[in-house]
C-alpha cells in the first residue's frame, strides 16, 4: 500500500497530469490537485480535490471531483460534476451537477438528503439477476415455439 502524508509527495508522483498508483493507496493528508488520480486499488483519505477519479474502491470523508469512476463508493459527503460507479454509499450528503450513474445508491444514516443532480439525471441499474431457465422457457422467451418429444 502506498501511504501519502503530504501534498508534497503526491505532488512529486504526479507525471503528466495524472497520479497512477498500481494497487491501494491512503492519503493521511488532505489535498487539493490539478491531476487526475487512476489507482489499480483502493482509495483510503480524508478528503480529496482532484479533476478525475478512477478507482476500484473510493473510502473518503469528502470527495470533489470533476469525474468520479469507480466500482464503488464509500464516503460521508459526495461533490461532484459526474459519477459513474457500481455502488455508492454516502452518509448525508451526495451533490452533483451533472449526472450519477449506478447500480445501486444508499444513505448509511438518518436524516439524510437524497441523491442531487443539478443539470443531469439519477440512473440506477441493478445489475440483472441470474435465473436458471429450462430449455422450453428460454425458447418461449426468445419467441420460439417449442415441442418436447420424449
Amino acid at each position: 500500500m502506498k501511504i501519502y502524508t503530504t501534498q508534497r509527495e503526491i505532488e512529486a508522483d504526479i507525471k503528466d497530469g495524472v497520479l497512477a498508483i498500481e494497487g491501494d493507496v491512503k492519503f493521511e493528508c488532505s489535498f487539493a490537485i490539478k491531476a487526475s488520480i487512476v489507482v489499480k486499488g483502493d482509495i483510503n483519505a480524508l478528503n480529496i480535490t482532484a479533476l478525475n477519479i478512477n478507482a476500484r474502491n473510493i473510502d473518503a470523508y469528502n470527495i470533489t471531483a470533476h469525474n468520479i469512476d469507480a466500482l464503488n463508493i464509500d464516503v460521508l459527503d459526495i461533490n461532484a460534476h459526474n459519477i459513474t460507479a457500481v455502488n455508492i454509499l454516502y452518509n448525508a450528503f451526495c451533490n452533483v451537477y451533472f449526472s450519477i450513474n449506478c447500480e445501486s445508491i444508499e444513505a448509511r444514516r438518518s436524516p439524510h438528503s437524497k441523491p442531487v443532480c443539478l443539470d443531469g439525471n439519477l440512473a440506477i441499474t441493478p445489475k440483472a439477476s441470474t435465473k436458471e431457465m429450462t430449455l422450453a422457457e428460454v425458447s418461449k422467451e426468445l419467441g420460439y415455439s417449442v415441442k418436447i418429444i420424449e
